[in-house]
C-alpha cells in the first residue's frame, strides 16, 4: 500500500514492492497475476479500512440521514489526514489507473458496497428523509458519485473545480450548498 500511495499506480514498480516485502518478483506475479491484480488487492484492502456512512457516531446517526451526510463532509479533511494511505489508494484508484482497472474497481465497489451506501439510503428512506419513488440503487449510485467527487475536491486542490481551494473561507458554505443541492434532488418533499 505504501508504494502505491507514495508513487501512484503508474510509477509503482512490482520489483520495488517485492524487494521491500522480502520476496521474489515472481512470487508477486504468482500470487496476484499482474501489477493490476496486485493493485486491485491493495485497493480492496484500503477501501475495507475506510469507514461506512453509518459508522458516524450514534448521536449523529440518530439525527438522521442529512445530519450524517453533513457530518462526514465536514470531517473529510480531518479523516483523510488521520489515515492518509488508504484514502490515497482510493484516490489513485479513481484517477491514476487505466479504464480496465477502473472497471474492475467499479465492479468491486458495486458488488461489495464497502461504504454501506445502499444501507445508508435505506436508512434515509425508512426515516422518511429520502425519496422512495426512485430505485434505491440509483439513489445510492448518485450519492456515491457526487459525494465522492465532492470529498475529492475537499482534500485535493488538483481535483477541485475552483469551489473550495480558491476561496477556503467559503468551505463551510460550499458544504452546506452541496448538501442542499443533493437534498433538493433526493429528499422527500
Amino acid at each position: 500500500m505504501r508504494h502505491f500511495a507514495d508513487r501512484g499506480y503508474l510509477q509503482t514498480r512490482v520489483e520495488d514492492v517485492a524487494v521491500d516485502s522480502g520476496i521474489a518478483k515472481g512470487t508477486v506475479f504468482l500470487d496476484f497475476g499482474s501489477k493490476e491484480g496486485l493493485f486491485l488487492a491493495v485497493h480492496q484492502r484500503a477501501i475495507s479500512m475506510l469507514p461506512a456512512w453509518l459508522d458516524a457516531p450514534a448521536e449523529v446517526v440518530g439525527q438522521g440521514f442529512w445530519a450524517t451526510l453533513d457530518w462526514w463532509l465536514q470531517r473529510t479533511e480531518e479523516l483523510v489526514a488521520s489515515d492518509p494511505i488508504p484514502n490515497r489508494i482510493s484516490l489513485i484508484g479513481r484517477y491514476d489507473t487505466g479504464l480496465e482497472m477502473r472497471r474492475s474497481i467499479a465492479r468491486f465497489m458495486h458488488s461489495e458496497d464497502p461504504f454501506g451506501t445502499l444501507e445508508f439510503v435505506e436508512f434515509g428512506v425508512d426515516r422518511g428523509e429520502v425519496r422512495d419513488d426512485v430505485d434505491i440503487e440509483m439513489l445510492a449510485a448518485t450519492i456515491d458519485w457526487l459525494a465522492e467527487r465532492f470529498q475529492d475536491a475537499l482534500v485535493s486542490d488538483q481535483l477541485d473545480p475552483g469551489l473550495i481551494h480558491r476561496h477556503p473561507e467559503r468551505r463551510g458554505m460550499r458544504i452546506k450548498e452541496f448538501v442542499e443541492v443533493l437534498r433538493d434532488g433526493i429528499a422527500v418533499e
